[in-house]
């Protein structure tokens, strides 16, 4: 157990590392080492996220030090409560949007299993460091895999967006070099509790300096978050990518998301002298302004695809909003909706491709044709037949899994959204708690509650829109064919967010536990930098 905070990043290492020798037509094995990999992640997220929980609840913090080296000096990797949740998202993200591609989409380029598993690898790394450096470390890893994934298939449209994708992040990347310099040559470290412990001392003719390098660095953040207006190449490159890339990167705009309220927390909290609060006006402000944006485009869009990547940006103007108003409730809330939003938008994406499979074949298939990856003599060629078993009453399947994710990203009940809204609202409106009286709601928290009512309004109108024309409307359309091996993975994400709502109780208490870590993060300092509390 000593070692289970390490295997999420050497298992999906080793296992891309061990596809990249095998030939291309060598489909079956790669799938099966794809799989075999993520489907231990999700047991090993599952068995962290029990550990961070337990002790009565009390929560355990799991510092793997490498080499055994102190925290101030060495790599450590934390896995808290906010780690593990990252870590199981994204595993069920993973398992589903591999499952999925198995049809079609893994042999529609090369080396797909083994950049998915070096993906993985960069979110999971991400999620479970303790410093800043790694933290860029695996930043790379996760924007060179996605590179390649944003590229997988060919097709004019996509090489456009990915290479607009690849100079943004390229761009990002720069700032966040700068932002961690400039941090280090105030502080004298990058390891994020022995930062939270000095920022306090740093001189006064310093502090501007160590301020400006974390506003530098947050705009590194925010750019992957998607925050308006650093946010306009998210919606046309998500559109373009293959289905299970899409449903992946879904995951990956929470990274910036995850750094923010990692590090906001962390380094600016209460113990932070004169800086406490630094830039949390700016993330509340960003955050609602980044919802309004997205409730225009998803109302603008005629096209499934933009009208997710939308979808995306509400929910990350929805999280950066959350963090910024700096409340223990709504950010318990919040953490609800992070999980929520990402599993419902990856099924969305998941979604689209078999609903609009039969009205335009030739962006699906792009230039890049099956033959190129494999000479019809292996066995492997006949995977497609195999598990290509179509599913009855299709027409009536991806109708009610269509509505699901509106019901989720819209946050109407009975689905996981409205609980995690209905927390975010509470909070906004009584933060004392129930029973406690009334309470003064400031501007901000009227702005933030109006634009979360009107993006979930917004949602539903265009929701209801594009599934009118796509499902209901009598064009004389052609049934699209859809196996089970398809639509499996899109119902396991709506089905986690149906026991999300069965077992809200339970699961609220474990995003407000993690939020009271969050707030209140002097366990976690103590127990990475190793005294005592």
């Amino acid at each position: 157990m000593q070692h289970l905070a390490i295997l999420p990043i050497l298992l999906p290492l080793l296992a891309g590392a061990a596809m990249i020798p095998l030939e291309e037509k060598r489909s079956r094995l790669r799938a099966t080492i794809g799989i075999g990999s993520t489907l231990l992640l999700l047991a090993i997220a599952i068995s962290l996220a029990v550990q961070a929980h337990a002790d009565g609840g009390a929560g355990v913090v799991t510092v793997y030090r490498l080499g055994d080296w102190p925290a101030s000096f060495g790599i450590v990797l934390v896995a808290d409560r906010l780690a593990a949740l990252m870590l199981l998202v994204t595993a069920l993200l993973g398992l589903a949007a591999l499952v999925f591609s198995l049809t079609r989409w893994q042999r529609m380029g090369v080396h797909f299993h083994a950049l998915f598993q070096f993906q993985l690898m960069g979110l999971n790394g991400a999620f479970l460091t303790g410093d800043l450096f790694n933290l860029f470390v695996f930043f790379e890893v996760l924007l060179a895999a996605s590179y390649g994934l944003a590229l997988h298939g060919s097709g004019v449209a996509r090489v456009k967006a990915g290479l607009h994708y690849i100079a943004i992040n390229l761009a990002a990347s720069l700032l966040f070099l700068i932002g961690v310099s400039m941090i280090y040559g105030v502080a004298g470290t990058l390891n994020m509790a022995d930062l939270a412990e000095r920022i306090a001392a740093v001189p006064a003719e310093n502090r501007s300096i160590l301020e400006a390098g974390a506003a530098i660095l947050g705009m590194a953040f925010l750019v992957k978050a998607a925050m308006w207006p650093v946010g306009f190449w998210l919606a046309p490159t998500y559109s373009v990518v293959s289905p299970p890339a899409a449903a992946i990167f879904s995951m990956m705009s929470k990274v910036g998301i995850y750094a923010v309220m990692r590090l906001w927390l962390l380094l600016f909290g209460a113990e932070a002298g004169i800086s406490e609060g630094f830039g949390g006006d700016w993330l509340l402000a960003g955050g609602i302004v980044t919802i309004a944006f997205g409730a225009v485009s998803v109302l603008a869009t005629q096209d499934l695809a933009r009208l997710a990547g939308a979808s995306v940006l509400i929910s990350s103007g929805t999280l950066l909003a959350a963090v910024g108003a700096g409340q223990l409730p709504v950010t318990g809330g919040a953490l609800f909706y992070l999980a929520s939003s990402a599993l419902g938008i990856g099924a969305l994406f998941l979604l689209i491709e078999l609903i609009e499979r039969e009205r335009d074949v030739g962006a699906d298939v792009l230039a890049v044709t099956l033959e190129a990856f494999g000479d019809g003599e292996d066995d492997d060629d006949q995977l497609d037949d195999e598990i290509g078993v179509a599913i009855p009453a299709t027409m009536a399947v991806l109708g009610l899994c269509f509505l699901c994710c509106a019901l989720v990203l819209a946050g109407l009940p009975p689905l996981s959204g409205f609980i995690a809204k209905f927390a975010m609202l509470t909070g906004i409106l009584n933060p004392a708690g129930l029973g406690e009286g009334p309470v003064e709601v400031s501007t901000a928290g009227w702005a933030l509650l109006a634009a979360l009512v009107l993006s979930g309004f917004a949602t539903v109108l265009a929701m209801t829109r594009a599934g009118i024309r796509s499902l209901w409307a009598t064009t004389g359309r052609t049934v699209p064919r859809v196996g089970i091996i398809e639509i499996a993975p899109v119902i396991l994400l709506l089905a986690t967010c149906l026991a999300m709502t069965a077992a809200a109780g339970p699961v609220m208490r474990y995003m407000q536990a993690t939020a009271a870590e969050l707030h209140a993060p002097q366990g976690y300092m103590m127990q990475v930098i190793g005294r005592a509390p």
